[in-house]
């Protein structure tokens, strides 16, 4: 075998050509860990968002979206006297009728955006544990409360939704009174405002749903068992980490077009890598002639090569990383129903390091095989 020292002092003897190789792959690995980042992150935000303590109460047919369901007001009371094992919190049952609505709100500039909004009463910090309000107080008449990384589906700056500022929704003038966050859920990305003002801004007389948190497993039973007994009512009970979970697969497509999109540009970026390979390989022919004739076997050589090819894949990995860590790690992007945020984890890290290494292996084996195939009179004659 050759020695290592031969493999480190190749990898430095042509630096262009090398820094060619290392952004190359650089830009394969990130693509990858970033389509990792990204598949992660909204897979884990829509996770997050549902609790297995929770219920969700919606109008049959409408499972696939709260947007669209409607029932009628004062269902949450009919619930609250007839289902037993909702849970108590100061000796009031956790149980929240929402509105949840999706409409334009405007700055004062002018600017609109679409944005999520959920008309809640003061349960709902009962329901939604994860919910903190960072700044300011709950929201009264008039009123609202941002999430955290509301602006980001907004299209806005921080600056532009902090407390005391206001919104204009449905010709209506509201004044930010708190920021909450939510643990990265799809919360934070809402606008919440008092469960009256937007039935009345909205002009509807209905819910869109009654999320309520029980003590047990088999609350949910019961839940089923009055959904299907009141046929009135015509509710359909789901469990919130399932009615999420649902919402995941719903949006996995888009999660498939971030890794086609990774491998499309990542092909493009390979085979550039492929031909400075391939130039720097014939160039050197010569050379791994020579350690041919001076007893080095083409197996020996090529383990060389790919010693070289996996430093060098390290490397690009390394970079890569830290080009997500110091300039990706925390970026938002908005998604139909909220904001997910990229963290680059240790999965991603590993999944970055393993990629350039095993990047830099694969790649070497076409020039390797052009170079070390001819016999050895013939590899000699090559110059």
């Amino acid at each position: 075998m050759l020695p290592i020292a031969y493999t480190i002092r190749n990898i430095f003897r042509r630096p262009i050509q090398t820094l060619q190789l290392v952004g190359g792959s650089g830009m394969v690995v990130l693509l990858i860990m970033v389509a990792f980042a990204i598949n992660q992150a909204m897979q884990e935000t829509l996770t997050n968002s549902g609790s297995e303590q929770n219920i969700i109460l919606l109008s049959a047919g409408s499972e696939e979206s709260i947007e669209r369901s409607e029932i009628a007001l004062g269902t949450d009371e009919i619930v609250n006297a007839n289902l037993q094992g909702i849970a108590q919190i100061m000796n009031q049952s956790a149980i929240s009728p929402e509105v949840h609505y999706n409409g334009m709100v405007h700055t004062l500039q002018g600017q609109g955006a679409q944005a999520l909004l959920r008309g809640v009463q003061h349960q709902a910090l009962w329901v939604h544990p994860k919910v903190r309000i960072i700044e300011g107080r709950f929201p009264q008449s008039g009123e609202i409360m941002i999430g955290r990384l509301a602006h980001h589906k907004l299209g806005l700056k921080p600056i532009d939704l902090e407390v005391g500022e206001f919104l204009n929704f449905n010709s209506e003038k509201l004044k930010i009174v708190g920021i909450f966050d939510a643990r990265g859920t799809v919360m934070e990305a809402e606008i919440w405002i008092p469960l009256l003002d937007l039935m009345t801004y909205t002009q509807r007389d209905n819910l869109s749903c009654v999320v309520l948190s029980v003590e047990d497993k088999n609350t949910f039973s019961n839940a089923e068992i009055f959904t299907r007994s009141r046929l009135d009512l015509e509710l359909v009970a789901i469990r919130e980490s399932i009615y999420y979970a649902e919402v995941s697969n719903f949006y996995s497509p888009i999660r498939w077009m971030a890794w086609i999109s990774a491998i499309l540009i990542s092909i493009g970026a390979f085979m550039g890598g492929l031909n400075t390979l391939f130039a720097t390989f014939t160039a050197r022919i010569k050379e791994f002639g020579a350690l041919q004739a001076i007893g080095f076997s083409r197996l020996a050589i090529f383990c060389s090569l790919s010693q070289e090819a996996a430093f060098t894949g390290f490397i690009s990995a390394t970079s890569s990383i830290l080009i997500g860590i110091l300039f990706m790690e925390g970026l938002s992007f908005p998604f139909a129903i909220g904001v997910f945020t990229l963290h680059f984890d240790q999965s991603i890290i590993f999944t970055g390091i393993i990629s350039g290494v095993i990047l830099g292996i694969v790649g070497v084996f076409p020039p390797s095989w052009k170079c070390l195939r001819p016999d050895l009179p013939e590899t000699l004659r090559s110059y």
